[in-house]
């Protein structure tokens, strides 16, 4: 359900990496079920911004405050379990594993029984391990990937990795998910196909969305609003009609790619 109330607040964030200023002054603010987009050209930082949210790099100024908490200094792991999941540029499945236990991996982050009851082979185990598999096997049945569910994840198609990759972020239930340029390498349709799939998770799971992308016939059709970032710094931030027409953007990324 979409509010007017702050999931996350990013107050004057930035990271240097020794005298090179990645990203320098950011804020960006997201309401509860929001579907925001973060573009910008090449190296503008947009993927930084990601790994200081999910705790990959700490910002070396500022703050992250997801649901009225800060995020600073926390691992990777905490951050996943205070809500956000994201999915990667280049796909980071475990192609070796199963459909079915790439999803499974997530849901072992949330697991209530415990590390002795699963060395002992407790009831608890058996019970928990039932328990994930049966949800893992819903949510492969929500991405129409259930008849792949025993297939190794390295062969399946291109864009069915895609969302199985999004499907195991899903499955560690965030608040906020974040979507590192899902149309890359996809075909038209497919990528029609994909803005259909975000907009229905969106929606199916009351999720807050920020989305990478560079196909800006989808960040266009799907978002309700975009930031753009451009060497390090937020240059604009509005509507899709707004950035659509706005001569900073317009100079430093867009030109005539929207249409």
């Amino acid at each position: 359900m979409k509010t007017n109330k702050p999931l996350l607040k990013a107050n004057n964030v930035g990271i240097h990496f020794g005298g090179l200023k990645a990203l320098s002054g950011i804020n960006v603010e997201l309401n509860a079920g929001e579907l925001v987009g973060l573009i910008g050209p090449n190296g503008a930082g947009k993927t930084t911004f990601f790994n200081l949210l999910t705790g990959v790099y700490e910002p070396t100024e500022g703050s992250i405050v997801l649901d009225n908490e800060k995020l600073n200094g926390l691992a990777p792991y905490k951050i996943t379990r205070k809500g956000i999941s994201r999915t990667f540029q280049n796909i980071r499945l475990f192609g070796e594993l199963s459909v079915l236990d790439n999803v499974k991996v997530a849901y072992h982050s949330l697991a209530r029984h415990s590390i002795f009851s699963s060395i002992f082979r407790l009831p608890s185990h058996f019970s928990g391990e039932k328990e994930i598999e049966e949800k893992a096997i819903e949510f492969l049945k929500i991405f129409n990937l259930e008849s792949f569910m025993y297939e190794k994840a390295k062969n399946l198609p291109y864009g069915q990795q895609r969302r199985l990759e999004i499907a195991r972020a899903l499955a560690a239930h965030p608040k906020l998910l974040l979507l590192d340029e899902p149309a890359a390498g996809m075909n038209p349709q497919e990528t029609r196909e994909l803005m259909n799939l975000i907009a229905f998770i969106r929606e199916k799971f009351q999720l807050t969305i920020l989305l990478i992308e560079h196909d800006m016939s989808l960040v266009m059709g799907v978002c309700e609003r975009i930031y753009v970032l451009d060497h390090g710094q937020l240059i604009a931030h509005g509507t899709p009609e707004e950035i659509r027409n706005n001569p900073k953007v317009i100079e430093a990324y867009l030109g005539e790619e929207v249409s």
